[in-house]
C-alpha cells in the first residue's frame, strides 16, 4: 500500500505591516467621528448619507456599524436602526474600575522588572505624548496615549489584559474626550502620565500603583459629574 505523500513544511515569511483595507479606513473614520462628537449620543446613523459622505457602498457601512456595535460605540434599536450609543455613569464606572485593575497591575509588574530597553521605550512614548498634548489634536493624543499604555502592558507581559483594554478603547476614548475638554482637572493628564512613567523607571511599584490610581480617580470624578450634568440636561 502506497502511503500518501506529505508536503514539506516551509517557513512562512512574516508580514511586517498589515495592509489597510477600505473597511479599516471607514471604521477608523467613523470611530473618530463618534469619539470626537461629530455624531452625538442617540443620533441615528443613516446608511444613505453615510455612503454619500464616505464614498463607499452600503455593505461597507453595514459591516462598519456591526463592528462599532461590538466596540460599544453603536446600538441597534428595534424599529429605529443604528444610533450612537449613549454613555451613562454606570457603564463609565465599570470601565474605570476595569482600567484601574488592569493598569495598576501592569504598572506594578513593569516597575518590578524592566530592562534598559523598556526605559527607552517609555521615555520615547512619554515624549510623543507631551508633543501630542501640546499639539492639541484629538486623534494624535489618543494614538500617543494608547502607545504609552501599550508599552507598559507589553513590557509587563500582560498581553491578555492589553487585548481587553484595546476592546474598550472606543469607549475609553469617548470618556477621555470628556475629561480632557475640562479645565478643572486637579492635575493635568500629562502630569499624571509623567508620574506613572517616573515611578516605573524608579522601580517603585507602590508609587506606580498610586500614580495610576490617582490618574483613574481624577478622570472618573470628572466623568461622573459631566455625565450627571448630561442626564439633567445641563
Amino acid at each position: 500500500m502506497k502511503l500518501p505523500m506529505t508536503p514539506e513544511r516551509s517557513n512562512l515569511s512574516k508580514i511586517e505591516q498589515h495592509p489597510i483595507t477600505l473597511r479599516d479606513k471607514v471604521q477608523e473614520r467613523m470611530r473618530e467621528a463618534i469619539i470626537q462628537g461629530h455624531f452625538q449620543p442617540g443620533e441615528r446613523l443613516v446608511e444613505r448619507p453615510l455612503c454619500e459622505q464616505l464614498g463607499v457602498s452600503r455593505t461597507v457601512i453595514r459591516e462598519t456599524i456591526r463592528y462599532l456595535e461590538a466596540e460599544g460605540l453603536v446600538e441597534i434599536l428595534p424599529n429605529r436602526g443604528p444610533i450612537v450609543a449613549k454613555m451613562n455613569w454606570d457603564d463609565a464606572k465599570q470601565i474605570y474600575e476595569i482600567r484601574k485593575q488592569l493598569e495598576t497591575s501592569a504598572a506594578v509588574a513593569c516597575a518590578k522588572n524592566h530592562s534598559n530597553e523598556t526605559q527607552d521605550k517609555l521615555k520615547s512614548s512619554l515624549n510623543a505624548l507631551e508633543l501630542a498634548f501640546k499639539d492639541g489634536g484629538t486623534a494624535t493624543l489618543f494614538q500617543a496615549t494608547a502607545q504609552f499604555y501599550q508599552v507598559i502592558f507589553e513590557e509587563a507581559g500582560h498581553h491578555i489584559a492589553l487585548e481587553i483594554v484595546q476592546r474598550l478603547n472606543g469607549r475609553i476614548s469617548r470618556l477621555r474626550v470628556m475629561t480632557l475638554s475640562t479645565n478643572d482637572r486637579f492635575q493635568s493628564g500629562f502630569a499624571h502620565m509623567t508620574a506613572i512613567c517616573e515611578a516605573i523607571l524608579s522601580r517603585d511599584p507602590k508609587a506606580a500603583k498610586r500614580a495610576v490610581e490617582t490618574h483613574i480617580h481624577d478622570a472618573a470624578q470628572i466623568a461622573k459629574r459631566l455625565l450627571a450634568d448630561e442626564d439633567m440636561g445641563v
